[in-house]
């Protein structure tokens, strides 16, 4: 059955007609003065009632469908941030069946990897069309046939494939998080207010871009994701704004609440278990922070850090945690500090406390960033990457950069807190 699409409501403020006065009698003998006012007084009196202003995001709307019609028979890459989440792989799903509309092609890549036991449940169970790009990839690929590129849930200083796509001009900026920097992009809809990409991507579906039906059993897949996007980014909605709920209510008519289920259920594996095991023996809790590293990590497990930080953020007068570790890429041969940040204090900003803790690099680009309630950092180790065979030197690598990210943070918690020791 073809549904209907909710058109974004405009609210008018009309200025009420004056009504002609009956000549009688009993009228006139309670005349007001403002009965007594010329017609022409209270025309201008209408005429100064304020003018409807234009609806900010019915603009949007036409101005996404102009660039779409000016791409039309393109194709387009959509780059979703290294670690891809529920909320940036539906977001770009939903673009690419909008896009098709205008015979559009696109492809969802990320740069980093599925580690997440949910994100991965969600791709396999939806068969959403997301896929992995490494730099070798890049190489084998002809970047030639791609015509723009789409960003959707980040604004790609969260993909390390941006440097190697230059060439290809953006697009599409589609993004919840707080503006990174100059964007040179064809249409950019950059909302921080908003909780989840997944809400402005459904706020697109309500204003007709694409009709979901719930006969097409893509549309209700892609629907399902974006429910679990939505839920993802606001824990469980009890984060969520009126822009979440109707969102959410719209998407009601569509998702299968049996398959957001069993993506919901998926279990956590013993590599999860085992961080979070040490991140409640590594933590240290200051001014109801809890901080806690967890060593090496393998690439494919990166995911166990921010469930680690979900996990921590719910002991007793904690409102804030941080979980990092190592994580080690053994196919690009590099390593990174990775960290996740989950805070239930309305005041702490995530991105700027994280922005102001690690700083930036020397092309400005900083190594954290957030949204609400929630934030991540990553930073390269350079020159002291790999090396790990050697046990001694492996543990002193890690009290090294387990000291300097503890000093960082204290500096911010505690600013009288002395230098730390390693243990």
């Amino acid at each position: 059955m073809q549904s209907r699409s909710l058109q974004p409501l405009d609210p008018l403020t009309l200025a009420p007609e004056p009504r002609p006065i009956e000549a009688n009698a009993d009228t006139a003998s309670v005349e007001s003065p403002a009965m007594k006012r010329p017609v022409t007084a209270l025309s201008e009196a209408v005429n100064e009632q304020p003018k409807r202003s234009p609806n900010p995001f019915g603009q949007k709307v036409e101005a996404l469908r102009q660039t779409l019609e000016r791409h039309r028979n393109e194709h387009q890459l959509i780059i979703v941030q290294d670690f891809p989440d529920p909320d940036g792989l539906s977001s770009a799903w939903t673009y690419k069946l909008i896009a098709q509309q205008y015979d559009i092609h696109c492809e969802i890549v990320y740069g980093g990897t599925l580690s997440h036991q949910e994100n991965i449940a969600l791709v396999k169970l939806t068969n959403l069309p997301a896929e992995r790009w490494t730099p070798q990839t890049i190489k084998s690929k002809n970047l030639s046939e791609y015509q723009g590129l789409v960003l959707v849930d980040n604004q790609g200083t969260t993909s390390q494939l941006m440097p190697f796509l230059q060439g290809i001009p953006t697009t599409v900026v589609i993004d919840h998080h707080k503006q990174q920097g100059n964007l040179e992009a064809e249409f950019a809809d950059i909302r921080p207010s908003i909780r989840a990409t997944a809400t402005i991507l459904t706020q697109y579906l309500q204003a007709g871009l694409l009709n979901l039906d719930s006969s097409v059993s893509e549309h209700i897949k892609c629907a399902t994701s974006l429910m679990h996007g939505l839920r993802s980014d606001t824990n469980a909605l009890r984060q969520a704004q009126e822009d979440e709920f109707l969102a959410a209510a719209y998407l009601s008519r569509f998702y299968d609440a049996q398959l957001l289920e069993a993506i919901l259920q998926t279990n956590r594996s013993k590599r999860v278990m085992d961080a979070i095991e040490r991140s409640l023996k590594n933590r240290t809790v200051q001014n109801n922070f809890s901080i806690a590293g967890v060593g090496y990590l393998r690439y494919d497990n990166r995911d166990a850090i921010p469930q680690a930080a979900d996990f921590l953020v719910t002991e007793e007068n904690v409102h804030t945690a941080v979980v990092y570790g190592i994580v080690h890429n053994e196919d690009e041969e590099i390593e990174l500090v990775i960290g996740s940040l989950r805070t239930t204090k309305l005041t702490l900003d995530p991105d700027e406390f994280l922005k102001e803790a690690f700083g930036q690099d020397k092309q400005g680009r900083f190594f954290g960033g957030g949204r609400m309630m929630a934030g991540g950092f990553e930073i390269p180790i350079g020159f002291l990457g790999g090396g790990n065979e050697n046990s001694d030197y492996a543990k002193l690598k890690w009290e090294v950069f387990d000291t300097q990210i503890k000093q960082k943070l204290l500096k911010l918690i505690n600013p009288t807190h002395d230098p730390i020791e390693s243990e």
